[in-house]
């Protein structure tokens, strides 16, 4: 766990240094690809890394944050934007439909209990509004080639230790099972990829992913998960 706190910091900061174009579509594409201003909510937020490229003077941004250390270095950075500390994955204060646009930038392909986020998310973003996903293209050829140039060789000569079991513990969830979650919760609007516009995951490093909300039933299945018990919507 140490390993994985130091150089969770480490690449936070060392991405928009050495990765500039990659980590430039990431940020820009809830800029570009989202019909909403007003009032916005980021989860996982990090360091603050996609602030600076929102327009915090005329919407009222949000940004959730699991470590209570980093959500103190976002505040420190950008005391315009309310911070929270919290979990995704569990209830939040927020009220129902409360949010124009949520961002999540690198962020579900991390969720142990995923279902549970995007039904949050679905209850706190309005029926018009906008959720603005970027994921990493795990498990496809150019991203695991590109790994082996970047991350993996830095992680292991810092650390003495393979970079496999890190790996798999942090992106737990790859595109195709993000995208079939979503689809239980969220209508798609937009799709783009980096660095080529073929919509191919295997050539491809990162996915931007534009939806909005389904209309789900009042009620639903209540059903098992590792997480715990999860209401998921109905059968179509």
């Amino acid at each position: 766990m140490r390993i994985k706190e130091d150089f969770y910091q480490r690449w936070l900061e060392i991405l928009p240094r050495k990765y500039a174009a990659t980590d430039r579509f990431g940020h820009l594409y809830p800029v570009r690809h989202s019909r909403n201003g007003g009032r916005i909510l980021e989860i996982g937020a990090g360091l603050g890394e996609h602030i600076a490229y929102e327009d915090t003077e005329r919407n009222e941004y949000f940004a959730l944050e699991l470590r209570p250390e980093i959500a103190a270095t976002i505040r420190a950075r950008f005391p315009q934007v309310r911070v929270i500390v919290g979990d995704c994955q569990q209830r939040t204060d927020f009220p129902d439909h409360y949010f124009d646009r949520v961002n999540a930038i690198h962020v579900l392909e991390h969720l142990p209990n995923l279902p549970a986020a995007l039904r949050e998310l679905h209850r706190v973003l309005k029926p018009r509004g906008d959720l603005c996903v970027v994921l990493p293209c795990e498990g496809g050829l150019a991203y695991s080639l590109a790994r082996r140039f970047s991350a993996q060789p830095m992680f292991e000569k810092l650390y003495k230790t393979s970079y496999d079991w890190f790996v798999k513990t942090e992106h737990i969830n790859t595109p195709q099972e993000v995208i079939a979650e979503l689809r239980a919760f969220f209508q798609p609007v937009t799709r783009s990829y980096f660095p080529l516009r073929v919509p191919l995951i295997g050539i491809n490093l990162i996915i931007g992913m534009t939806l909005t909300p389904l209309e789900l039933p009042a009620s639903g299945a209540m059903c098992e998960s590792q997480g715990g018990e999860v209401a998921v919507p109905g059968p179509d």
